[in-house]
């Protein structure tokens, strides 16, 4: 996802650097410290400060609504958003650096960067950032767990649908944490079901996407790279180079239909069935709403602008979160297609017509070097972009198979098993089976990924 552009006019901003030695007000008495964290957070973003768990004064919300809330409405930046801004900095409440962090998502370079990121710095006691004011704030909330201060979600709503109107069906309450919900630099795509051929300005999912046969498939390079799928006895290949483009499938393979998020940020393919849904339920169509939360795409269903985890496949709003829906995931096998067509010479695999003459490889180029977006804190013992095989046990346990030690072992015949989860090859690439041999919905993804969101993941290494 591309950086944003500067979306409140440079023209506007009539700003100069925040006031240097802003007098501190003390916290009130009920002010606590945050509870324990890990020694490696403490290590790489210091101790947080105490977070006051009292109700925001009436001026304090005043000064929210005309800082952030007028400011993107009139896309300016005045001296009522500097006053405002000066009342939000001297309450010396760390929850408000989440409001000023959402403003700053919006805002790219100038002296009104650098006056949010010092305000925001001055609310959390650390230095203010002189680059990357966004990400580095961001970072620092995340990883210090500071909570959203009081009646966050309806602020942070009108900051983002104040900038893209088309949100305001998913900025609802739910099972998700708005804290972690930022802007992934494109707009939502909100083209209806097998509308995909029309062009939009987001990441163009595709519906029903032409294949065709492994032989016919000549433009692929046998060590291209593939995402495998196999439902019912029927084999299809997703190449990487299309999903990088598309991000978004909504198929029909093996007699179910499916819906196919990849997030580039995070290395998953993941695959999740979209049929044999509740009475009343339609099937969901799953979409790519522009938004991230650590670094993970947040996808969404067109038909009634439900919210899904997009790692963990339930519906975290909407109609579709009060239904209860978790969706049902089948196995996705990252390989490279020589091995795959090689192992299913049945295979169908996706034209190259459907990668829009593009051949992005951000995993070797622009996210080379790290998530781009902020995910806060990451579990040590592993790299952040080291690969993982990521699977559920029957016990509903998470456990993470590091996969470069898991292939050596596999090749020279070794077994690998974690309660009822097998590991065998496929192509190439690793499936985790059930006790039975039974498809139980794994797939590869980014640690940091992975253990976000599965934070008491085990982790075997070999």
């Amino acid at each position: 996802m591309k950086t944003p552009t500067f979306l409140i006019p440079r023209s506007s901003i009539l700003c100069a650097a925040f006031a240097a030695g802003l007098a501190a007000i003390s916290l009130p008495v009920g002010a606590e410290e945050p509870g324990a964290l890990p020694d490696y957070v403490v290590a790489a973003f210091g101790t947080p400060p105490p977070i006051p768990d009292m109700p925001l004064t009436e001026a304090v919300q005043t000064a929210i609504q005309t800082a952030f809330v007028d400011s993107i409405a009139s896309s300016s930046w005045g001296p009522d958003q500097r006053a405002a801004l000066e009342v939000v900095t001297a309450s010396g409440d760390p929850r408000l650096a989440w409001i000023i962090s959402d403003l700053m998502r919006f805002v790219s370079g100038g002296a009104l960067i650098d006056t949010l990121g010092a305000a925001a710095a001055d609310l959390l006691e650390i230095a203010p950032p002189t680059t990357n004011h966004w990400g580095l704030i961001t970072d620092q909330l995340i990883a210090w767990d500071i909570p959203a201060p009081p009646d966050y979600l309806p602020a942070k709503r009108s900051i983002f649908t104040g900038v893209v109107p088309q949100w305001s069906d998913l900025f609802v309450d739910g099972d998700i944490d708005w804290r972690h919900v930022s802007w992934g630099g494109v707009l939502i795509d909100d083209r209806p079901f097998d509308q995909t051929d029309e062009p939009c300005n987001c990441i163009p999912a595709i519906d029903n996407p032409a294949v065709s046969s492994a032989e016919d498939a000549t433009w692929l390079r046998d060590t291209d790279i593939v995402f495998g799928l196999e439902v019912n006895g029927e084999y299809r290949a997703y190449p990487r180079q299309i999903m990088e483009v598309r991000e978004m499938v909504n198929d029909t393979l093996g007699g179910r239909d499916l819906g196919i998020p990849y997030c580039t940020l995070c290395g998953a393919a993941q695959a999740y069935f979209t049929d044999r849904m509740p009475a009343g339920v339609e099937r969901p169509v799953l979409r790519t709403s522009g938004l991230l939360i650590r670094s993970n795409k947040v996808m969404y269903d067109v038909v009634t602008s439900s919210v899904f985890d997009t790692f963990l496949g339930h519906a975290v709003t909407g109609p579709l979160a009060e239904r209860g829906l978790q969706l049902e995931q089948a196995t996705m096998v990252t390989s490279d297609w020589g091995s795959w067509k090689a192992e299913h010479p049945e295979t169908t695999v996706l034209i190259e017509a459907l990668a829009l003459g593009r051949n992005f490889d951000f995993r070797n180029g622009r996210d080379a070097n790290g998530p781009i977006f902020p995910v806060g804190d990451v579990d040590p013992r592993l790299s952040v972009h080291e690969d993982i095989i990521g699977a559920i046990t029957a016990s509903g346990k998470p456990i993470a198979f590091q996969r470069s030690a898991a292939l050596i072992a596999l090749r020279n015949g070794e077994t690998i098993t974690f309660e009822d989860i097998h590991l065998e090859l496929d192509a190439g690439g690793i499936r985790a089976v059930g006790a039975d041999g039974d498809d139980i919905g794994s797939h590869q993804a980014f640690w940091f990924a992975w253990s976000q969101f599965h934070p008491d993941t085990e982790l075997w290494s070999g």
